[in-house]
């Protein structure tokens, strides 16, 4: 099973066919229509087989599948003691493995924007992470790590390894999280400005039938987003 993740940086309709060419099976696009809200034919047939959520029907978050996949929304909760946090989407594939899409914001906290989001998240929904893979834009690395915060990004890192979750690039990279040698974002697009914030998380069980995982370049996508596509190909 080959599974992609992009955030498309936006308008996705005049996009898609560009992240249609590495032929996934799924597909995870973040800053993407909805497509039963766009106008965009070709859009709206190349997307047959969706889930999508967002604050707008321009902007939002989305599963795309080939047909003969089944997608089945979860609904886990996004409640943190009161407080929403966004966007997570889980969803369970063809009725053997779940999928947790990842598109982290700031929310408007003042203390728990993006990688705090997903802390919060994990706290809640701790008990479900089995059989899962955590994929997408999680609008953080190491290097922002901060002394006097219990949710930094390596917090959440350890977290999860010590439920068997662990980043699939590091381990085929063999590289350290905030040393990654292969950006996922070129802020505001300058090759100058490279940052490694998109993953794909899995438990061991997947991590052992990874075939392959790629990162895209530079050239090959910047002039269509300022994030880099990642590639997982996963022996069914």
């Amino acid at each position: 099973m080959r599974i992609v993740t992009w955030n498309c940086n936006g308008a996705f309709r005049k996009k898609f066919n560009r992240i249609a060419e590495l032929n996934a099976d799924i597909y995870v696009v973040q800053e993407c229509e909805n497509p039963t809200e766009s106008k965009h034919k070709e859009y709206q047939n190349w997307a047959k087989n969706y889930i999508w959520k967002g604050d707008t029907k321009n902007k939002g978050l989305a599963i795309f599948a080939k047909p003969e996949i089944k997608l089945e929304e979860l609904y886990w909760s996004n409640q943190f003691k009161g407080h929403s946090v966004k966007h997570f989407f889980p969803c369970r594939i063809n009725e053997e493995f779940n999928l947790l899409a990842v598109w982290t914001h700031r929310n408007n906290s003042p203390n728990f924007g993006y990688i705090g989001q997903f802390w919060k998240y994990l706290q809640v929904n701790r008990d479900k992470m089995k059989n899962i893979l955590l994929i997408g834009d999680f609008n953080s690395n190491k290097i922002w790590d901060e002394w006097d915060r219990w949710w930094n990004h390596s917090d959440v890192v350890n977290e999860l390894k010590e439920i068997g979750i662990e980043s699939f690039y590091h381990k085929l990279k063999q590289e350290e999280q905030g040393k990654e040698s292969l950006p996922t974002l070129y802020f505001q697009r300058k090759l100058e400005r490279p940052y490694h914030i998109d993953y794909v998380f899995g438990l061991t069980e997947f991590k052992n039938r990874l075939n392959k995982l790629e990162v895209g370049i530079a050239e090959n996508w910047l002039d269509v987003s300022d994030h880099m596509p990642i590639i997982a190909n996963i022996k069914k």
